[in-house]
């Protein structure tokens, strides 16, 4: 007979699951942006000088990320029913509870959490063309150029559109950026700083050590290539950060409402729950996160990093805790009930 999952591996399963399942929602969406960019009015926008008129030309709307709020809810709907499924108590002394993601709580933190997300995402992306779009005025850059490098290029092959700047992070643009002028220096010592870029397509440097060794340019359109597969991988490697960090925040949400919806039921009352962050043993866990394993509060009491962010669960931020203590966090909490006082034992 099967072993019933820990709580722990249940929720491992489901980070494996739900965070390239969000990684790949988030980019369906900027696909989705992509192909429906008018980009004859934002050339024509462009023409004009008229920066707000280009942006608008782009279609950044919140529709094209309603696959990600979709996946959100999902990973949400998911993690409210392991944590009910891995509660103490279940089948024994609390039968027949089930999570409610109509629950008004459950419905709140969706609604608002999926907007925060959204909202910022596309202030974040409207934000970075109007400085692409201002710095390529400044140099009187061709306008179909600059259409190009913020939404991409057809792909012959798929016909799709790829590349361009509008799912990069504002650090992510700023490497993409510097990779460009990297490549289009001539310079060997740039070229070699090129080199040591991580996400690099690996393909392309025989070409420019070839141009280092004899002291050349890389070839244009070598450099064009390369700096189109570097900015796709940083593409690639945004959706992954996002669906770790959401899935994380999704299912830990969840399973902190799961408890919050069993004391709502009165099977117990609050100060009888309690939490305990767990955190991820090994080198790349945060001090502060280290620093917090192990330790128990209240249901309803955040745990307080030494940094001072205070979080309810791994990957909150309703209190204010920024990204430095939640992006790409693989922490967790159980919670765990008093038996005595559910049982009536004094």
């Amino acid at each position: 007979m099967p072993r019933t999952p820990t709580q722990q591996q249940l929720f491992a399963e489901l980070m494996d699951r739900y965070g390239p399942e969000i990684a790949e929602a988030f980019l369906e969406a900027i696909r989705d942006l992509r192909s429906n960019v008018n980009l004859q009015a934002f050339q024509g926008a462009l023409e004009r000088g008229d920066i707000e008129g280009a942006i608008t030309a782009l279609n950044l709307e919140t529709a094209a990320y309603e696959p990600l709020e979709t996946v959100i809810r999902d990973a949400y709907l998911a993690g409210g029913r392991a944590g009910v499924r891995t509660m103490p108590g279940i089948g024994r002394l609390i039968v027949g509870f089930r999570f409610d993601v109509r629950n008004f709580r459950a419905e709140a933190w969706l609604r608002d959490h999926s907007s925060r997300l959204i909202t910022s995402i596309l202030e974040e992306q409207r934000a970075a063309v109007r400085e692409a779009l201002g710095a390529a005025m400044v140099v009187s850059q061709h306008p179909r150029t600059t259409a190009l490098e913020i939404v991409g290029r057809v792909n012959r092959a798929t016909g799709a559109r790829e590349g361009g700047i509008l799912g990069l992070s504002d650090p992510q643009r700023a490497a993409l950026a510097k990779a460009k002028a990297e490549l289009a220096s001539g310079d060997p010592e740039q070229l070699q700083n090129y080199l040591t870029r991580e996400r690099r397509d690996r393909r392309f440097d025989r070409s420019i050590t070839k141009a280092i060794r004899e002291g050349q340019p890389v070839p244009a359109d070598v450099a064009a290539m390369a700096a189109e597969r570097y900015g796709a991988r940083l593409e690639q490697l945004r959706g992954e950060t996002i669906g770790r960090t959401e899935a994380l925040t999704s299912l830990r949400a969840a399973k902190l409402e799961s408890y919050e919806q069993l004391v709502q039921a009165g099977h117990v009352t609050a100060d009888q729950v309690q939490k305990v962050w767990k955190a991820s043993a090994d080198r790349r866990t945060r001090d502060t996160h280290a620093n917090l394993h192990g330790k128990v509060v209240g249901l309803r009491e955040p745990f307080r990093s030494i940094s001072g962010a205070q979080m309810m669960f791994p990957g909150d931020t309703s209190l204010g805790a920024p990204a430095a203590e939640i992006v790409a966090c693989r922490c967790d909490f159980a919670a765990r009930i008093n038996w005595r006082a559910l049982a009536g034992v004094s």
